[in-house]
């Protein structure tokens, strides 16, 4: 990918509203760093701006982008992370004024898909992140390094490819891109109608289904492995599991004569802080396992200092994504708690069906059993 062809040294700006509070500033711009992290790269410098408005044409404003820039040739930088969507001609401009130092610029968005691009492993999930790709960024896609695959066939067939008279050459792109979405939304629906089969089956067996959701790097691959032994590979990263993977769990359910119930966990992509609804849009396939599933089990970092936003966002993306059916609150990493500590976020979170464990130290997963079992 054109990305990395050379280090990347990242200068990342955020620009924040006027009341927003040093706490969460921070956290916004480790959760920005962290992002960069994971698709690799050095952060060489880091700056805010309180901005009620962003600017029209390069949304940090032509005063705050020239010293910017000075500060990126100085530290010899050569990308800019602006941890905020831009739309496309803001980013044009950007680009275009950043040229003469040899620099590039992306936003946050560009970002998240050049690390779901990194890890999409599934042809599903490879297709799913083209898409994103396309509406979001259209014809930049090119100068992205992201590449177009190769099952959506060749648009240079049929009446895709019928040159007009005096067609530009962005005419041509949009119309390929439009080729290219049709094609990729053909096969994708072809997935999703695979897993509808895949349901009916699972209901027609009376196997229920529960959906492991939270926010990201919670643990919830980690909990899916020590739930089922099924040893998907669980990163300290964000957006490590971008594809859905599924598990089988026997619960048993009456000692006295070894009967119990197998059920199948699901574990998907995480969600993130600011996450673009196209975004969400895209990976709509990709959840719809946990839509539909009988039960969601919502892994939170009991450790997080920002637990209560944290459960909004991923409450309000439920929502959003039409997930109606109970969820159970699992507050995982109680042992970064001390005894007060733990007190305390149980009295804040009173809700007596809430399961609070550790996966790392195995604690109280057969609370986890027992809840589902409860509310199946």
């Amino acid at each position: 990918m054109e990305d990395k062809e050379q280090e990347l040294r990242v200068f990342l700006v955020d620009i924040v509203t006027k009341d927003i509070t040093p706490e969460l500033l921070e956290d916004r711009m480790r959760e920005l760093e962290d992002l960069l992290t994971t698709y690799g790269g050095i952060v060489v410098l880091k700056k805010f701006q309180k901005k009620d408005q962003p600017d029209y044409q390069t949304y940090v404003g032509k005063g705050k982008l020239e010293e910017i820039m000075v500060d990126m040739q100085r530290l010899d930088a050569n990308l800019l992370i602006v941890g905020n969507v831009l739309k496309p001609s803001q980013i044009y401009h950007l680009n275009e004024l950043l040229r003469p130092i040899g620099a590039k610029a992306r936003d946050r968005v560009d970002l998240i898909l050049k690390i779901f691009d990194k890890h999409a492993t599934s042809m599903e999930a490879r297709l799913q992140v083209e898409l994103t790709a396309i509406r979001h960024m259209g014809p930049r896609i090119f100068g992205m390094g992201m590449e177009l695959s190769k099952q959506g066939g060749n648009a240079g067939g049929g009446k895709w490819a019928m040159r007009g008279i005096g067609e530009t050459n962005t005419e041509i792109m949009k119309r390929h891109l439009k080729y290219k979405v049709f094609k990729i939304e053909k096969e994708l629906k072809e997935y999703e109608q695979m897993r509808k089969l895949h349901r009916d089956s699972r209901i027609r067996k009376g196997m229920p289904t529960v959906g492991i959701v939270g926010y990201t790097n919670t643990g919830k691959s980690s909990l899916l492995n020590a739930m089922t032994k099924k040893g998907i590979l669980a990163e300290n990263k964000l957006f490590a599991t971008l594809g859905t993977h599924v598990g089988k769990l026997y619960i048993m359910t009456d000692p006295e004569t070894g009967q119990g119930k197998e059920i199948l966990l699901n574990d998907t992509i995480g969600f993130i802080r600011d996450l673009p609804p196209k975004l969400i849009k895209s990976f709509s396939s990709t959840l719809e396992d946990s839509i539909e599933s009988d039960l969601l089990l919502h892994v939170i970092d009991a450790s997080d200092p920002f637990i209560d936003e944290r459960i909004s966002i991923v409450n309000h993306i439920l929502d959003n994504i039409g997930a109606k059916q109970k969820r159970i609150m699992v507050f995982n990493k109680i042992d970064l708690l001390d005894k007060t500590q733990l007190a305390e976020l149980k009295k804040h979170f009173p809700d007596k069906g809430n399961v609070w464990i550790s996966v790392k130290n195995a604690v109280n997963l057969e609370d986890i059993k027992k809840a589902i079992i409860t509310n199946l």
